[in-house]
């Protein structure tokens, strides 16, 4: 580390996360004093745009995080459990997008508005949840703060750059092919997604829910520190290239206005809420945005029940941003390495 100023390494850099990441980096003037960028074998040599300058692609190799005090690592949970160890051994800090680690509970998972503290704790590794959990629980918070929570059932509507790049180009090459007349491929989801929505995101588990509706349920509870609240989620792929919405049905402790809801969620700095029932957001409208965008907040039977909409940039706001957010509380703390 060059004078409190951490070297930074991307794993996953040519993806729709890790591009996202030195984006961020750049934008927010993240004080590196370097970037290198890591990615298979394939995209070794790729140059990458950072700093006003070209950055060359590094193959994720043996012996490529010597040197690299901060990493990210937005590539798949099979990358993340191979070499974040072996980042962490040559001295890294590990920030992972993956999943790899987040039902871990030595390995703390972080949305720095909720639970900063817990970065004190980290051995090498921390957690970034889903980009869902992140939209989830900085909506929740508030209400959780203001009544309390009993219950919560989430339907979510997930565009397809949360799969990837390759999602998203089978969505684009699915549409221009139906516009065609012609059959459209279908490899990246379990069906066809143009035109049509998947019920299902993520694995079917034998019990009938996804095993992204159990990380979104589990996360959800570990950072909020609500380990028994009821929690219930659907999952739903939509034909939209960027940006996650979510209709949120809450059940608070203590009875909530609707008007005192739109209070205490207009207070969170990362929210931004529209009070006009007729003035919904869209996901349009949170593509390229850091704050997530709520509305139609309403009264959901009895006193204690509460209904909403909530839109993100699941990539800007959710995956990358919240890693960004992390590595920016890490080197407040001079990385915290113990």
């Amino acid at each position: 580390m060059i004078e409190n100023r951490p070297v930074v390494g991307v794993v996953g850099a040519t993806g729709v996360v890790g591009r996202e990441i030195l984006a961020l980096l750049e934008e927010r003037a993240f004080p590196a004093a370097t970037v290198r960028v890591f990615a298979s074998s394939r995209s070794a040599r790729e140059r990458l745009e950072f700093g006003g300058r070209e950055v060359v692609v590094e193959t994720l190799a043996d012996g490529c995080f010597v040197g690299v005090d901060l990493a990210f690592f937005a590539a798949g949970a099979a990358v993340a459990t191979r070499h974040a160890p072996e980042a962490v051994a040559a001295g890294a800090v590990v920030v992972d997008t993956s999943g790899a680690f987040a039902g871990d509970p030595t390995v703390p998972l972080v949305v720095p508005e909720i639970d900063a503290a817990s970065l004190a704790r980290h051995a090498g590794v921390v957690a970034s949840p889903t980009s869902g959990t992140v939209q989830l629980a900085l909506t929740l918070l508030p209400l959780a703060e203001a009544a309390g929570l009993r219950r919560v059932f989430v339907s979510t509507y997930q565009s397809a750059s949360g799969a990837g790049r390759r999602a998203m180009d089978e969505l684009r090459e699915q549409t221009v092919a139906l516009l065609s007349f012609r059959e459209p491929t279908i490899e990246a989801f379990p069906r066809r997604l143009a035109f049509d929505c998947v019920p299902a995101v993520g694995q079917v588990m034998p019990e009938g829910d996804t095993r992204d509706e159990r990380r979104l349920v589990a996360e959800t509870r570990r950072v909020l520190a609500l380990p028994d609240l009821a929690v219930g989620a659907t999952c739903v792929q939509v034909p939209v290239f960027v940006g996650d919405a979510m209709a949120v049905h809450v059940e608070t402790e203590r009875p909530l206005s609707p008007a005192a809801a739109l209070e205490a969620l207009a207070g969170a700095s990362w929210l931004s809420v529209e009070p006009d029932p007729e003035d919904f957001p869209t996901a349009h409208d949170a593509a390229g945005r850091e704050e997530i965008l709520v509305g139609r907040v309403r009264r959901d039977g009895d006193a204690s029940g509460l209904a909403l909409w909530c839109v993100a940039d699941n990539v800007r706001r959710g995956a990358a941003g919240n890693a960004v957010r992390i590595a920016e509380r890490l080197h407040l703390q001079g990385l915290g390495r113990h």
